[in-house]
């Protein structure tokens, strides 16, 4: 059955607009717990929601989810790439290690990462956010913690494997977690509040490394062995927090009233059709054919591309960054702290381009202009590093680089996540754009090799290569979404019933596509 609700009235201007839910007349039934699995609510039907006030609800939102959330990507993205830091700190001498076993330490990560971020999506959505996340941070701690031990190339590899699998579910399950509880004109500010925790991570890291390296020799181990067993130490802590801090759904969430939550999950549910004259409700059941949709959707295999522009630059630096800047000339503790500013303007400017990308309610022009820079950055790269003499130079187009890097990602995730419809189609589609996508990672993994360095223009060749034409396919999904929406505007409203457009999802006629 279905029962009206009543909405205040009036657009929120400190906040990305919030006016398509005020045209919304009626509400689903939401179906009850017992059937619909974990996290689904009772049926808020003939609640009053007329009071709710939209910049408080948002406001509460932000900082009940937000500030966790972030905590723990930095942990995951610090875990991530601290190798990068160990290995100035010798951690290829004293494993004995060659060059390409390095880099091989890389790239295995990146091949249990991508196979198990589908089912962890999966079962996140099946079970919940507060109990799934904190457990896969304790099992990345531990074997973080556990590589501080390891003793030799062989050890190193296979903690490396598990790392990836521990990992896995981390950065899509968050980004799906957010899709959960805002729209799609809020997504890209939340994605780029907590993914900018990656930038600080990458500033942190060096600070860290730099402060943790000092212990060389205590209780007989090495500077680098301390910097992997002191922040896994840390992420099992923070683990062991989270799993009384995060918050599971919109429905089940008691920093809502009981009005607030009917609103949250009314707006939700309508948001692809706001646009097409005809409300029509998001799927929220599971069929196996939703998955099966997700990986035959041409968007996700295109956005791909997009994700492979943005992606490897991202790792390419992220686990370079350090030695690049070792070998510019700069000593190890010089080149650790000279990746600071990079991070932290990163991060300023990913949340600042995030608000503006909301508030316009589009997506596109701004992953264009963020990749031009990136484009921009690995150019200057190239043509200072072979002429050589001018560290400088170099060193201010990988900042441009990196503040063209942080920006685009939460965007091309955000615009691939606007633009799935249906929970669970949204949850592994999601999955799949990100886990094949962080195969990126396993090439950039081996884009500057020992042999290269200290100039590295294969590598900073490659990276521009990836950029050029993710920007093609970012052009590609505009052109194709416009052409979309033009032909469903012609569609006449009544071809398909409600619960006929609701199961086609993004490929109804009365879903419309962010630009």
């Amino acid at each position: 059955m279905r029962n009206p609700l009543r909405f205040r009235q009036g657009n929120v201007s400190a906040e990305p607009s919030t006016d398509h839910i005020t045209d919304c007349k009626e509400a689903a039934r939401l179906p009850a717990a017992d059937e619909k699995g974990p996290g689904i609510g009772h049926d808020y039907v003939g609640i009053d929601t007329s009071g709710v006030d939209p910049k408080k609800v948002l406001m509460k939102m932000d900082l009940h989810l937000i500030p966790m959330l972030a905590l723990l990507y930095l942990l995951s993205f610090l875990d991530r790439g601290n190798i990068g830091n160990a290995r100035i700190e010798g951690l290829v001498d004293d494993l004995k290690m060659t060059g390409p076993q390095y880099n091989w330490t890389l790239t295995v990560f990146f091949f249990t990462y991508c196979v198990f971020e589908v089912p962890s999506n999966l079962i996140l959505k099946r079970l919940r956010p507060s109990i799934w996340l904190p457990s896969i941070m304790v099992a990345w701690g531990t074997v973080m913690t556990l590589m501080g031990v390891v003793q030799g190339f062989k050890g190193l590899l296979i903690a490396r494997l598990f790392l990836g699998v521990a990992e896995a579910g981390l950065y899509p399950g968050v980004a799906y977690y957010i899709t959960m509880w805002y729209c799609r004109t809020e997504a890209q500010f939340r994605q780029a509040m907590f993914f900018s925790a990656a930038s600080v991570a990458g500033a942190f890291s060096g600070l860290l490394a730099y402060a943790i390296a000092k212990m060389d020799s205590v209780g007989g181990y090495d500077g680098w062995r301390w910097i992997f067993i002191l922040e896994g130490i840390l992420t099992v802590l923070v683990a062991v927090v989270a799993f009384f801090t995060i918050y599971d759904f919109p429905e089940t969430a008691q920093f809502l009233t009981e009005p607030e939550r009917a609103w949250v999950i009314h707006r939700l549910r309508y948001q692809g059709s706001k646009d097409s004259g005809q409300m029509v409700a998001e799927s929220e059941h599971f069929k196996w054919k939703y998955v099966r949709e997700a990986f035959t959707d041409w968007q996700i295999y295109l956005g791909l591309w997009m994700y492979w522009g943005i992606v490897c630059p991202l790792y390419g630096t992220s686990l370079f960054l350090p030695s690049i800047i070792n070998e510019l000339g700069y000593t190890s503790s010089t080149a650790q702290l000279l990746t600071v500013p990079i991070y932290i303007v990163a991060a300023i400017l990913a949340v600042a381009v995030a608000w503006y990308s909301d508030r316009s309610g589009q997506r596109s022009p701004y992953i264009l202009a963020c990749m031009s820079a990136i484009g921009i950055g690995f150019i200057i790269c190239i043509a200072a590093s072979a002429h050589g003499g001018v560290p400088g130079v170099v060193y201010a187009g990988i900042f441009i680089a990196v503040c063209g890097i942080y920006p685009a990602f939460p965007g091309n995730v955000t615009w691939i996540s606007n633009n799935l419809a249906g929970s669970y189609k949204r949850s592994a589609g999601m999955a799949v754009h990100i886990g094949v996508g962080n195969l990126a990672g396993a090439m950039a993994s081996n884009f500057y090799r020992t042999t290269d360095r200290p100039k590295y223009l294969l590598g900073h060749g490659l990276e521009l290569a990836f950029v050029s034409v993710g920007i093609c396919a970012v052009l590609g999904l505009r052109l194709n979404y416009a052409r979309i929406n033009r032909k469903r505007d012609q569609m006449p409203l009544g071809e398909y019933s409600e619960a006929e457009n609701s199961e086609k999802g993004d490929r109804a006629p009365t879903y419309r596509y962010v630009l």
